[in-house]
């Protein structure tokens, strides 16, 4: 089996500063476990399988694969298949707008200033974090919990858990204990601060995630978590109903995500979505 393969870099300011994807295209012949296969292997935070929607208003659709499970919904993967598939010849049935099949159902992508745009999905969870959950995260980023300003579960798919704290600087400050996945089985949380008066962005992210047994890793640019933090926070008045998200710079990254909240109470995430590399995957 022979399968167009496009690499982009979904968020970043420039090439390769973002998050990298892997999009695997006409994959309808492969198997669950191929797919599952491929996606460890390739070893990115998620990879993503363009297929043959089964919703007749759907203009494609796709599955997402991290290392170790699928996902029903993800955003740079959102972005990133979006913009493969139109590299690749895709066309809309509207013009103005893109209809994307996934296992969150269907989401809705337009065209935006810096690229694309994906509409928010409903949260799966929308509540305060307990006591309890939130002494399990906070021993694990090393921070005591009364510097948290706030919690709330997120979570529109991948498992996100919100944490805001006082400033930019904190959040950058924190050094997780990257080996204690196992402890926290599924260990899914963001932490955001409020960027310094004058930057180029509101608010300062950074996206920590474990795969079941494995260490805990640190994402580049995270659209899920930014639709999540994003709606949270221009809900309750810390964030712009317009916005900009950074994500990345403790790792040497540099990516935007770009939040509106519109006046119909609609939460759409955009940003850039570069193809950087193409090839073949033989299998």
């Amino acid at each position: 089996m022979r399968h167009a393969v496009t690499h982009l870099d979904v968020f970043g300011t420039a090439r390769f500063s973002g998050n990298p994807l892997a999009v695997i295209h006409d994959a309808d012949d492969l198997s669950t476990d191929q797919m599952q296969m491929i996606a460890r292997w390739l070893n990115l935070s998620e990879v993503s399988f363009l297929v043959q929607p089964q919703d007749p208003t759907a203009d494609y659709g796709v599955r997402i694969f991290t290392i170790a499970h699928e996902l029903p919904f993800a955003g740079h993967p959102t972005l990133g298949t979006c913009r493969a598939w139109l590299e690749a010849g895709g066309t809309p049935q509207d013009p103005a707008r893109i209809v994307q099949e996934c296992g969150a159902g269907l989401v809705e992508v337009r065209p935006h200033e810096r690229g694309l745009a994906f509409r928010a999905p409903p949260l799966l969870r929308d509540e305060p974090v307990d006591a309890t959950d939130l002494g399990r995260l906070t021993t694990v980023l090393g921070v005591e919990p009364e510097r948290v300003v706030d919690a709330r579960w997120i979570d529109n798919g991948p498992g996100w858990v919100g944490l805001l704290f006082a400033s930019a600087a904190e959040v950058l400050d924190i050094t997780p204990d990257l080996g204690a996945g196992p402890a926290m089985a599924r260990f899914d949380v963001g932490l955001a601060g409020a960027a310094p008066e004058g930057a180029d962005h509101d608010l300062e992210v950074r996206a920590l995630f474990s795969d079941g047994p494995g260490t805990i890793r640190e994402d580049p640019a995270t659209g899920s978590l930014a639709a999540g933090l994003g709606g949270w926070l221009t809900a309750t008045g810390r964030l712009p109903s317009s916005c900009v998200l950074r994500q990345g710079a403790a790792i040497g990254r540099d990516a935007r995500l770009h939040v509106e909240r519109t006046s119909e109470n609609t939460l759409w995430v955009g940003g850039t979505a570069t193809p950087c590399l193409t090839g073949h995957l033989v299998s």
